[in-house]
């Protein structure tokens, strides 16, 4: 066998494994779309036929029509806030060093690393002794203790392309540090600031057991799912992971497209030559 047909067979091999990875991975999820469309009650094979009736009556069921609400309104706050925060703690650790710097970064990085059953009985116990539990703002608090690590990671690499210097020289040019901050590292970070605000987004409209430890009667759309399915079977649950899917992904396009821009080239003004 020749090296060049061995390399083949290699990457051949290795292409055939992702794809069945990937396969693995992805078949729940095409079931519960495939037969979210299902007009039989119950999953079947063979297909029932297309028929949109459990959308419509996951839509029709107020419960679930207020718990999509509050997602959107949970998943906002999160990405706003979150958004925010990771900036503030990318350019700090990017601009800045003090004493504790690494314990800080460590800090900010840990909480999605804590397992979720943990993280969220810790929290209830914090929230509960200052009488917070079961607000709607507490799970956009607690969102934000994670999702903010998600920010600051994808801010702090689109920072570490810019240039040290260049926040100085508008200083030295007569920019305060505010006007520098606002009209040359935000300009710059810009690409990065909307990918951490969708990727936030899509964090906390996934999450549901922090948000089914502190939330109490607010239910957000995973936990109504999770609470679904504590009862009886219903066809509806296949409807509405369905749909949290479809956001889900498409908030995580939105990320992925925005951490793909660079920024433009800046020109400055083109020397004129001498008139003849």
């Amino acid at each position: 066998m020749t090296p060049r047909l061995a390399r083949g067979l290699s990457r051949t091999l290795q292409y055939g494994l992702l794809c069945l990875f990937f396969a693995f991975v992805a078949m729940p999820m095409a079931v519960i779309v495939v037969f979210s469309f299902d007009a039989n009650r119950f999953p079947s094979i063979p297909w029932g036929g297309f028929s949109l009736v459990w959308h419509e009556a996951a839509w029709a069921d107020p419960m679930i029509r207020e718990a999509f609400v509050n997602s959107i309104w949970v998943g906002l706050g999160t990405a706003v806030l979150s958004t925010a925060i990771g900036f503030a703690a990318a350019y700090l650790d990017f601009r800045h060093r003090f004493f504790g710097k690494r314990l800080f970064v460590f800090a900010v990085a840990i909480p999605p690393a804590v397992p979720t059953t943990i993280l969220g009985m810790a929290m209830l116990a914090f929230v509960s002794r200052i009488g917070l539990s079961g607000r709607l703002e507490t799970i956009v608090a607690c969102h934000v203790a994670v999702a903010s690590s998600f920010a600051m990671a994808l801010i702090r690499l689109r920072l570490g392309e810019f240039g040290r210097d260049l926040e100085p020289a508008a200083w030295n040019l007569g920019a305060s540090p505010w006007a520098g901050l606002r009209f040359v590292v935000l300009p710059f970070c810009r690409p990065a600031l909307i990918a951490a605000f969708f990727l936030s987004a899509a964090v906390s409209f996934d999450e549901y057991m922090i948000a089914w430890f502190v939330g109490g009667v607010h239910e957000t759309l995973p936990v109504r799912i999770l609470n679904q399915l504590q009862g009886q079977v219903n066809p509806k649950i296949n409807a509405i992971g369905a749909g949290v899917l479809a956001i889900s992904l498409a908030l995580v396009f939105l990320a992925r497209r925005f951490t793909n821009l660079r920024p433009e080239p800046m020109h400055g003004p083109e020397p004129r030559g001498d008139s003849a």
